[in-house]
């Protein structure tokens, strides 16, 4: 599967007025796309897409109409922290009625309906609110201006619970429960784990950890957090300080080098994720072995 871009898309960010400050783009992920922009008014339509898009307004408020010139319009003035969302393969026609700031988050229908275990349909939206969903647009959006490459899977981690939040909070009609929580099997855990500690210096896709334990994205992120208490791109944190503080420890490696094979992207990151995670330093971690 590639990365998700601009191209699967429904076209707002190509209006040629838009300048994002930062996208996703070139990182890789292939089930979400994440751009940050101001936008001008305008007025528009756009063909259907093969993602779901949903738009956080971060100031306002503004005046937002969708199915302009249709039996089905609709107008409201929106606030910072208002929610558009728009479906997947379904048309656009929206107008914007002054300057926006504004996070895009675009969704690949099959992360919608992973997370749903069976098929789904997202409603139109035009000014709801959700603070759990703004949340992760926000997260997203930092994840993007703040990058290092060993986030992959927090960034697939997001993705997941954006798409969990829209099939539980934002569907058009009835669609089935989330299974039981149940945890994952010995063989499975222990596959995934030895998966992580051998590809701790690389960024490590949600959906090839999923695979393994022959699962879709959605439920293994369920059974992992079941399994071991910490959602998956906690754990492999967890591992990789583990591994750096026992190297930091035992060994004479530069702490650069260190940092880079335990899947820190330099000696800074490693520091910034120790102060955190342990309240010390790699030289002091060095000195105390």
């Amino acid at each position: 599967m590639g990365e998700l871009g601009l191209a699967d898309t429904n076209g707002i960010l190509a209006l040629p007025w838009v300048r994002p400050d930062r996208t996703s783009a070139g990182l890789g992920w292939d089930r979400v796309y994440v751009s940050r922009q101001r936008e001008r008014p305008y007025r528009a339509e756009f063909g259907a897409a093969r993602s779901h898009q949903l738009i956080l307004h971060l100031d306002g408020p503004v005046t937002v109409r969708r199915g302009v010139g249709t039996a089905r319009e609709q107008s409201r003035r929106m606030p910072a922290g208002g929610l558009f969302l728009q479906p997947s393969h379904a048309e656009l026609s929206v107008e914007l009625g002054g300057v926006l700031d504004t996070v895009h988050v675009y969704l690949a229908d099959d992360a919608v309906q992973d997370a749903a275990g069976g098929p789904v349909r997202l409603a139109e939206e035009l000014g709801s609110r959700d603070p759990l969903l703004e949340q992760l647009v926000l997260g997203l959006d930092r994840l993007v201006r703040d990058w290092e490459p060993g986030a992959r899977t927090y960034a697939d981690q997001l993705g997941a619970l954006v798409a969990a939040q829209l099939v539980r909070h934002h569907r058009a009609g009835h669609v089935p429960g989330p299974e039981p929580a149940r945890g994952l099997s010995d063989r499975q855990f222990a596959r995934v784990r030895d998966l992580m500690a051998e590809r701790l210096a690389e960024p490590v896709p949600l959906a090839d950890l999923a695979a393994l334990a022959g699962l879709s994205v959605s439920q293994f992120s369920r059974r992992f957090k079941a399994r071991t208490g910490l959602p998956p791109h906690r754990y492999l944190l967890r591992l990789r300080v583990e591994q750096a503080g026992l190297l930091l420890r035992t060994g004479e490696d530069p702490i650069a080098e260190i940092a880079v094979r335990c899947g820190f992207s330099h000696q800074e990151h490693l520091t910034r994720v120790l102060r955190a995670q342990l309240g010390t330093t790699p030289a002091a971690l060095r000195r105390s072995g």
